[in-house]
């Protein structure tokens, strides 16, 4: 069978390559009417990402309609109700279209810090309901240990550092945490930097945890070595760390585009100014990564094609449960911009 690309979806809809290829990769500068029509078109299509969906899919009217199947729960925390452009809410948004197209309703339970301490689950949560469990900002291990304990298919999209070596007995799904990162460090030393920190709690989940040992993974590849000084974790106080820096290194790498904004602007108060007296990334390509002053340099992630993948992950678990773990890493791209002088 012919692979599916995305001129052949362009050819289909009769519109550009670039604006398919817009679509598929969350990028802005599309209307949403625009973007629906050519995700369906991939998925009707076989497009590669989407194939699986599109072989259990009922596009068109006649199809199962939601609850018919089931409940997937989507368990997360207070962060994501924080945090309005976390990468996780369009990934949230288009799983809730394409598990009803399936024939299963997507209900929210907000976990507690309460539910959290006292192990227990949401009052609303019905196990006997529950077709299975999609977990978001889920960073306590022993409550993940809990919510994979109810025999039921459970996704954990980003999970619990695996610093110690130890892994959830669930399927798990990341954005490509490495690559970018790695890349950045390589072309920065290249350019004839140096000193070059990072700053997040590296400990606060296995997506922060991939990204640090990336960026040392990347300065030891390149015979340069990691001063400890310009390593931050952010429950330290970023502010006072920063200040207490007898220098700055020449690029601060930060674990995602939040801890980036806080960075620059603690920096703002010591007088400080990016990229001027320093260079600074971040992760995520939010939207307010796109209109800081200066725009910021981060990594890309395909929050459409994480929600394609995440639903993918679901469907052949709750089909097949005998299947061994999986951990499913997906795209992401580097992107250039003022804040590192590009």
């Amino acid at each position: 069978m012919k692979r599916v690309t995305i001129q052949d979806i362009a050819d289909a809809l009769g519109l550009s390559r670039n604006t398919v290829s817009k679509a598929i990769n969350n990028s802005e500068g599309l209307a949403d009417a625009t973007k629906e029509k050519i995700l369906q078109k991939a998925v009707e299509m076989g497009y590669k990402q989407f194939a699986y969906v599109a072989a259990h899919a009922t596009l068109f009217p006649g199809g199962p309609s939601p609850e018919e199947h089931g409940e997937i729960a989507l368990f997360t925390t207070q962060n994501l109700f924080r945090w309005t452009n976390h990468f996780a809410v369009p990934t949230v948004d288009r799983l809730k279209v394409e598990l009803a197209q399936l024939g299963y309703a997507l209900t929210l339970y907000k976990v507690e810090q309460e539910d959290m301490r006292r192990r227990s689950f949401p009052a609303a949560f019905d196990r006997e309901k529950a077709a299975g469990i999609v977990c978001i900002e889920m960073f306590d291990r022993a409550y993940g240990e809990m919510i994979c304990s109810l025999g039921l298919p459970v996704l954990f999209v980003d999970g619990p550092n695996k610093r110690g070596g130890y892994s959830l007995p669930a399927d798990q799904l990341y954005m490509d945490n490495t690559t970018g990162i790695s890349a950045l460090v390589t072309d920065m030393i290249r350019r004839g930097k140096r000193k070059i920190g990072f700053i997040g709690d590296y400990e606060h989940c296995q997506s922060f945890f991939e990204r640090y040992t990336a960026f040392r993974s990347a300065m030891g590849l390149e015979g340069m070595p990691v001063d400890e000084r310009f390593i931050i974790k952010r429950n330290d106080g970023t502010g006072a760390a920063l200040a207490a820096l007898d220098e700055l290194p020449e690029l601060f790498v930060c674990a995602n585009d939040f801890v980036a904004a806080d960075v620059l602007q603690e920096l703002g108060k010591l007088g400080v100014s990016v990229p001027e007296d320093v260079l600074l990334s971040g992760f995520d390509d939010s939207p307010e990564s796109r209109i800081m002053t200066p725009a910021l340099t981060t990594v890309h992630i395909h929050t459409q094609i994480m929600a394609y993948t995440a639903a993918d992950l679901l469907l052949s678990r709750i089909e097949e449960p005998e299947l061994d773990y999986r951990t499913v890493y997906t795209q992401t791209d580097l992107i250039y911009r003022e804040s590192t002088k590009y």
